[in-house]
C-alpha cells in the first residue's frame, strides 16, 4: 500500500534551500565592490549552514544522517548502470548517485568558505584567491550535475524530488518515515540567518 511518509526533516530542508540561496546570491554579487558586504555576509551564512549540516549529519533524523547515505564506489557504479538502463533501485533517502553530489557539495562548500575567509587576510596569497575562484566554479559545476540527476531520477522513479525537498514527504509502500520534523529548529535557523544578515550588511565597507 502506497503511503505518504515524512522523509526530510525541517532543518535539512531549511539548510538545503538556504544553501542554494546563499551560494547563488553570493556568486552573483561576487564581482561588485559596492555589494562586497553582501558577498561576505552570504559567505559567512553559507559557512554557518555547512557547520550545522556537519553536526546534523551525526545527530539528525534518519535520512539526514551521513550513515544513511554512505555508499562504496561499487554501489555508486552499479546504481549508475541501472540508471542508464532506466531501472534504478529506489531509495527513500539519498540514492548512491545523489550521495556523491551531497558529499562533493559539502566538501567544496567548506573549501570555498575557508579559502574565502583566508582571501580576506591582508597577506593572502594569489594562490589562495585562485583556489577560492576555482573551487567556487567547481561547486557550480557540481550543482548543475546535481540538478540533472534530480530531473532524471524524478522521471525514472516517477516522483517529484524537488517537491519532496519542499514538503519533506514522499510516497512509498514502506512505513519507514521519520517521526519528528524538528520544525522549531528549522525556524530557529531562519531567524538566526535573518538576524546575522541584517546585522552584517549594516557594517561599513572597510
Amino acid at each position: 500500500m502506497i503511503r505518504r511518509i515524512l522523509v526530510w526533516d525541517v532543518p535539512t530542508r531549511v539548510f538545503h534551500w538556504l544553501q542554494v540561496l546563499s551560494f547563488g546570491a553570493s556568486y552573483l554579487v561576487a564581482f561588485s565592490e559596492r555589494l562586497r558586504n553582501y558577498h561576505l555576509a552570504l559567505g559567512y551564512i553559507l559557512l554557518g549552514l555547512l557547520v550545522f549540516r556537519l553536526l546534523w549529519g551525526f545527530i539528525g533524523t534518519r535520512y539526514a544522517r551521513f550513515s544513511s547515505f554512505l555508499f562504496n564506489p561499487k554501489e555508486v557504479v552499479a546504481y549508475l548502470l541501472m540508471m542508464a538502463k532506466g531501472k534504478p533501485a529506489h531509495y527513500l533517502g539519498h540514492n548512491p548517485a545523489g550521495s556523491v553530489s551531497v558529499w562533493l557539495l559539502l566538501s567544496l562548500g567548506m573549501f570555498v568558505c575557508v579559502t574565502g575567509v583566508m582571501a580576506l587576510q591582508d597577506d593572502a596569497s594569489d594562490l589562495v584567491v585562485a583556489m577560492h575562484g576555482v573551487s567556487t566554479n567547481a561547486m557550480l559545476g557540481v550543482i548543475v550535475l546535481h540538478l540533472v540527476g534530480v530531473m532524471v531520477s524524478s522521471i525514472l522513479h516517477r516522483e517529484n524530488l524537488v517537491r519532496a525537498m519542499f514538503t519533506g514527504f514522499k510516497f512509498a509502500e514502506s512505513d519507514e518515515g521519520i517521526q519528528r520534523a524538528f520544525g522549531w529548529l528549522g525556524a530557529l535557523m531562519v531567524v538566526a540567518v535573518a538576524v546575522f544578515w541584517f546585522a552584517y550588511v549594516r557594517k561599513p565597507l572597510g
